[in-house]
């Protein structure tokens, strides 16, 4: 195997291990914020306490979170140095101010954490603000590298030589906007159906009292409304993507659709399997112009296709199945939340416990959030390949020279499979010791 494949793998686990954790440290913080504001509204102190369990929570996994991004900056020297050559002199602002950012959520993280029921009210929301915030623009400037991996800007290459460097131009790239939004809704929504998972499982287990179980229906509520809204804006946004795509990536959207011929009135194509033979994607089902209606707004529209562009030049095909998975799960998490509003509408009057196959559906809706957070990350780098820097650098003139990176691959997944279950056993560990029950005891 040779080495450009090695690094991408060794950095690709590594981003795919990280980034559970910081999508978790961003949506989380948000919901911690949503039920701060809640307690006061409500009057109600089971929403103060399902803050400060889901900030114990926070604090496990940004355990995680430092050392594992820490890795991840450095690999992107160790593996990638004909990248990072370029990124140094052009795009190095976003990760500068990215430090403060951290800065800014672990300070007030601290002061929530251990001085929380020392604050007043005002200042509990002010300080989780402060950490949704940093939360929030760390990932927000994180993407912003990423974005002008796929749309670069703000310099010139000249002869092998960076020149004209602009670094306001770079980090307002054309997909900047775009993707940071897509980014953090679909973190807002991940960490919303996790904890709503959560709380399902909870109800679904049974064995609790009446006071837990209306606890845990706040939670599961709570986690649900803001996965829907978040849903909802994560879908709207996939349609600004698609536009995106169209405008200065369409070999990539071409890709994701299994679209070859250019054409108006192209198809949107929903399963399958792209066949470059066959000029077409094989057993999929097509929904005609919606693909034009998607990327132009109109059905008229002209898009693409992969024939217009070099074979070398094409991203893997297997990103038209990635993409499926990412829009059906995004699709499947819609409509759990959607029958649960439509089934707490005509109960709001009742306690009846939720059905069975609803609770079940909701415990998956974390783990399947997740799963769609991956796949929309492998198809988003995925989907630029052969190119680091789009247009500008492929992947093999990026890639280290060095050897034994096979070792060093299976020395990492090691590594990461290690941490992985050791969270799984501290998280599993701490709540079992402090399960909510004696926290509702002190506040009946």
């Amino acid at each position: 195997m040779d080495n450009v494949m090695l690094a991408r793998m060794i950095f690709g686990t590594s981003i795919a291990f990280h980034i559970i954790f910081a999508t978790l440290g961003v949506g989380i913080t948000l919901m911690i914020l949503v039920a701060e504001i809640m307690r006061i509204i409500r009057k109600d102190e089971d929403y103060g306490t399902l803050a400060k369990r889901w900030t114990k929570g926070v604090a496990i996994l940004l355990g995680v979170a430092i050392p594992s991004g820490t890795i991840v900056a450095v690999m992107l020297s160790l593996l990638w140095p004909g990248f990072m050559e370029i990124v140094g002199q052009v795009i190095a602002l976003p990760f500068q101010v990215e430090i403060f950012a951290f800065f800014l959520e672990a300070l007030f993280l601290s002061i929530y954490i251990y001085a929380a029921d020392r604050l007043s009210p005002t200042m509990r929301i002010v300080s989780v603000f402060f950490v949704a915030l940093g939360a929030t623009a760390s990932a927000v400037l994180i993407t912003n590298a990423h974005a002008w991996m796929n749309t670069p800007r703000g310099f010139d290459l000249v002869n092998g030589q960076v020149t004209n460097v602009n670094p306001l131009a770079a980090v307002n790239n054309p997909s900047f906007y775009v993707t940071s939004l897509h980014v953090v809704g679909s973190a807002y929504m991940t960490g919303a159906f996790v904890l709503a998972s959560v709380a399902a499982y909870k109800l679904f287990r049974g064995g609790l009292t009446e006071r837990e179980v209306t606890y845990h229906r706040k939670g599961l509520t709570l986690s649900l409304a803001i996965g829907l809204i978040m849903s909802v804006y994560t879908m709207n946004n996939g349609h600004d993507t698609a536009i995106m795509l169209h405008e200065h990536i369409p070999v990539k959207l071409a890709a994701a659709e299994g679209l070859f011929e250019t054409q108006a009135n192209a198809p949107l194509a929903i399963l399958g399997t792209p066949d470059p033979e066959a000029g077409r994607v094989i057993g999929g089902i097509e929904i005609p112009g919606m693909l034009s209606w998607l990327a132009t707004g109109s059905t008229d529209g002209v898009v693409r296709g992969l024939y217009d562009y070099p074979q070398d030049e094409w991203p893997p095909l297997f990103v038209h199945t990635l993409f499926n998975v990412m829009v059906g799960i995004g699709s499947a998490l819609f409509g759990l939340a959607v029958i649960f509003w439509v089934l707490w509408f005509f109960r709001r009057k009742t306690k009846k416990p939720y059905p069975k196959w609803l609770l079940a559906g909701l415990v998956a809706s974390g783990p399947l959030a997740m799963i769609g957070i991956e796949t929309g990350w492998i198809f988003s780098c995925t989907g630029r390949q052969p190119w680091t820097i789009y247009g500008i650098q492929r992947t093999s003139e990026a890639a280290t020279n060095s050897g034994n990176l096979g070792m060093l691959f299976f020395l990492f997944v090691s590594l990461y499979l290690v941490l992985l279950v050791l969270t799984g056993l501290v998280m599993h560990y701490y709540f079992n010791r402090n399960p909510v029950s004696k926290e509702l005891q002190i506040m009946s």
